[in-house]
């Protein structure tokens, strides 16, 4: 395989936080715990084929620090715990990432753990596992040896979210559906560290993490490529799964109403004809609340000039324009702001939903995240085509401070990651937005995806794409009795 020729992305810090991830995980009450097992192992009928226990795994749950998402890691951990329980005294290490460290960029790191292990297995909140199926899984992998086990996800055509790599053949390079889970042997991971320690990391933008991380393992072929497991599953069709996918649009008791969300269209006087049609064709219908932001007002849309100069990139004046303008003209019972561009496809109907689970009183920065300089004292963002969700609170906060942009053409989404960093809001990740099309993802990928948004019309029919993906259906509709149990569930 080719390396591809694109820029080094910030696969920052990749095994940073050494001491910090090795204390926390031998101070943790939880992995010292012993308790009464129901069974043991020797019961359970299980091979030794590698002779393998639970207490050589190290779980470690790609989990963030919003209260939401803390709650369901935490549940999570207490899934594994358990069914661990039924088959061991010695309980395995189960680590949430967002407490590993307060250091910005945390998500994007593999901590280093106790050598004693054996695997690490990553996953994220919504991951379900089996954890007697995911034993012997890597029960059949020599633990002595570098691997880098998940299911692999490839790209049919070359992307722009990756940087257009392996051009020429963009199926040839595999790289793990996080959602299914996926391990690294301990050797690998002393090696990786080993490699950290002797070369300087040039970091800029973390974009799509699975991919970067594969893409450094794999170090241009001196390191081992993803090896694709079939027990790693992200449905239930097949019955030997160890892992599957909970693909359900979150709900939290009753969605948000549509009265409690503003949305913003940006836009400008080249693109009212072009853009704003195919928006008011296909999901404004669902907004009760929209207005489009502009260089120039059109009384026929209608638009509102902002006074703000149109630039060609960035925005940045606009968007803190667009800020204030809601904090300090809009009705203070409307909870919710969106920001998305003219040419955003979203869905206003399944964001009710998620948001239910977000409180109004936590400051809320919602949507895909990047990352720019993560190892090197960056921060977090929301990249703006997928849509930039906003509540009243982070708003305000933002606000009151002094951070605002350096210019009127200054990247809106970087600039507001770079002061909801200082401010101490971090921001929510969620993968149902997207900031390309839907040809930009593995099909495989997207297929236990909900979404909310993508972004683009380059040469696709956005109208097609918003029926296909994003209209409202009969599935949708059956979604609150689907996720009634949603809380409870594991």
């Amino acid at each position: 395989m080719r390396p591809p020729a694109s820029r080094r992305r910030a696969l920052p810090a990749l095994l940073s936080l050494l001491t910090c991830s090795l204390a926390f995980a031998l101070a943790s009450k939880d992995i010292k715990k012993a308790v009464t097992p129901s069974k043991n192992l020797e019961k359970s009928g299980m091979s030794r084929k590698n002779n393998i226990d639970l207490k050589g795994i190290v779980f470690v749950i790609q989990s963030q620090s919003h209260s939401f998402h803390a709650k369901r890691a935490e549940e999570l951990r207490k899934s594994i715990l358990k069914q661990a329980a039924d088959l061991t005294q010695e309980l395995p290490r189960v680590l949430l990432l967002h407490e590993l460290s307060e250091q910005e960029g945390a998500w994007t790191i593999l901590p280093l753990l106790p050598q004693n292990s054996s695997w690490i297995f990553f996953c994220e909140e919504e991951t379900r596992i089996q954890v007697p199926e995911l034993l012997e899984t890597l029960r059949r992998y020599n633990p002595s040896k570098e691997w880098f086990l998940g299911k692999a996800l490839h790209d049919e055509e070359s992307t722009i979210i990756h940087h257009y790599a392996f051009s020429e053949n963009p199926t040839v390079f595999k790289y793990p559906d996080f959602a299914a889970g996926w391990a690294l042997s301990i050797p690998l991971v002393k090696k990786l560290t080993k490699r950290l320690k002797s070369e300087s990391l040039r970091s800029d933008f973390t974009i799509d993490l699975k991919h970067e991380i594969a893409l450094y393992i794999w170090d241009k072929g001196d390191g081992p490529p993803l090896t694709p497991v079939p027990e790693l599953c992200t449905d239930s069709v097949d019955v030997h799964c160890a892992t599957t996918f909970h693909s359900f649009l979150p709900l939290c008791g009753n969605p948000v109403k549509k009265e409690d969300i503003f949305v913003a269209v940006k836009t400008c006087k080249k693109f009212h004809s072009e853009r704003i049609p195919i928006v008011k064709q296909t999901w404004a219908g669902q907004a009760s609340l929209i207005e489009y932001y502009s260089d120039h007002a059109e009384s026929s849309i209608p638009t509102v000039d902002l006074g703000i100069p149109n630039t060609d990139r960035g925005h940045c004046g606009k968007t803190f324009a667009i800020l204030e303008r809601f904090l300090n003209h809009s009705h203070d019972k409307i909870a919710w702001l969106v920001i998305v561009d003219d040419d955003t496809l979203i869905s206003i109907s399944r964001l009710q939903h998620l948001l239910s689970c977000y409180e109004s009183s936590e400051p809320v920065f919602l949507g895909e995240r990047y990352g720019y300089g993560l190892g090197t004292g960056g921060y977090s963002y929301i990249t703006g085509g997928g849509g930039m969700v906003f509540n009243r609170e982070a708003i305000r906060r933002l606000l009151t401070s002094k951070c605002r942009c350096y210019s009127n053409d200054a990247p809106d989404d970087m600039v507001l990651g770079m002061c909801f960093s200082g401010l101490g809001v971090p921001v929510t990740h969620s993968p149902l937005f997207h900031q390309a099309r839907p040809v930009d993802y593995p099909e495989d990928y997207l297929s236990h995806q909900v979404p909310i948004s993508f972004h683009k019309h380059w040469n696709i029919d956005p109208v097609k794409v918003y029926v296909t993906w994003l209209a409202p259906s009969e599935e949708d509709k059956s979604w609150p009795e689907t996720q009634k149990g949603f809380k409870e569930e594991l």
